[in-house]
């Protein structure tokens, strides 16, 4: 063989080492990218912002109103950490003013595409939270936003994420995910919640599935609510990552939910004085595959004893720091948490 065929013979055989077989597929750019959520502190109330590797945004909830647009200017700013200049579409998962009232000050500071709630606001009595719902529909009115109702059963118009609407205005899903459904043998002993009549329960909450990591946001969802998610049936099945709902109150996060549920990691977002009741801590601590609780503020109520270590709180006593926690996650389950205020990173292995 001349040395020139036998040049060509090695690289033909270095090619087709590296390469890809004849008429394989070849992965997209952002296949190995992660999807990363930004737990944004404001202060006792929710804004969860969700970037997918192709970039495509999701906030739910915008915080309160007021606070010389506090709340607003902590989101504009992880949007623009995650090298966002719009948020695609925002998620309100209630009409309360720690969920939505921050509404009309995000969309004076960034371009929102579109909203997505559940639909009309169910607590007109109240005189904050009526203001809340026609501020909203006038910022939707005066920019011309398309406005989203969702229903359990609906998936999100989010690309590179499956998602899974489990409750809306009152309403949760009627039928098991597929590889939940499986009797539930603690509703027997576990007692019947009191029914809530506010927007709490209306709460629009979502499964998000990337890869083989599930996380689940129920906004405020009540204990009510849970049950009908837990009993007869285990609807929803473990997940990996919790968004502990109503800020950790006590009027959610029932022991019978988070057992059914099972999370490896949950993060709570609640401030300094609101949130953190000591029932719904234990119900988190105490849940069947609990690896680590995350905190976003230390909380006055929980004390010494309902509070987790301080490298897993980003926000200690004192000045208003505004720190948050980030989730970095990968399609073949791994995750990591980063904490603001420590500028550490905590790995979590996929789960087997």
């Amino acid at each position: 063989m001349s040395n020139i065929l036998f040049r060509l013979a090695i690289l033909a055989a270095y090619l087709s080492f590296f390469l890809p077989p004849a008429g394989s597929a070849i992965p997209p750019a952002d296949a190995q990218k992660p999807l990363q959520i930004y737990f944004v502190d404001v202060e006792g109330g929710q804004a969860t912002l969700f970037v997918t590797p192709a970039g495509q945004s999701l906030l739910i909830d915008t915080g309160w109103a007021g606070f010389d647009g506090r709340d607003a200017d902590r989101i504009v700013a992880a949007a623009k950490d995650a090298g966002l200049k719009k948020i695609d579409f925002v998620l309100l998962t209630h009409y309360h003013l720690d969920h939505a009232g921050g509404v009309p000050q995000l969309a004076a500071k960034i371009p929102i595409g579109a909203f997505i709630d559940h639909g009309e606001n169910r607590e007109p009595s109240d005189p904050p939270t009526q203001q809340v719902w026609q501020d909203y529909l006038k910022t939707v009115d005066q920019q011309k936003l398309k406005r989203i109702i969702a229903k359990p059963g609906d998936s999100l118009p989010l690309q590179g994420v499956e998602t899974k609407v489990i409750s809306a205005d009152g309403a949760v899903i009627a039928e098991p995910l597929p590889g939940a459904g499986a009797i539930n043998a603690a509703c027997k002993i576990a007692p019947q919640p009191p029914a809530d009549t506010s927007e709490n329960p209306r709460s629009l909450g979502t499964l998000f599935t990337f890869g083989k990591l599930r996380i689940l946001d129920l906004g405020d969802l009540t204990a009510d609510k849970e049950m009908l998610l837990m009993c007869p049936v285990n609807k929803l099945g473990a997940v990996d990552i919790f968004v502990v709902s109503h800020h950790g109150t006590d009027s959610s996060n029932s022991p019978l939910f988070l057992n059914g549920i099972a999370p490896r990691v949950a993060i709570m977002d609640n401030g300094a004085t609101k949130g953190g009741d000591s029932y719904s801590w234990d119900a988190v601590e105490k849940s069947l595959r609990i690896q680590d609780l995350w905190q976003l503020h230390y909380s006055k109520r929980g004390g010494p004893a309902h509070n987790v270590a301080e490298p897993f709180i980003a926000n200690l006593p004192g000045a208003d720091a505004g720190n948050y926690l980030k989730l970095t996650a990968w399609p073949d389950g791994a995750f990591e948490v980063f904490n603001s205020r420590t500028k550490t990173t905590k790995h979590y292995a996929a789960a087997h």
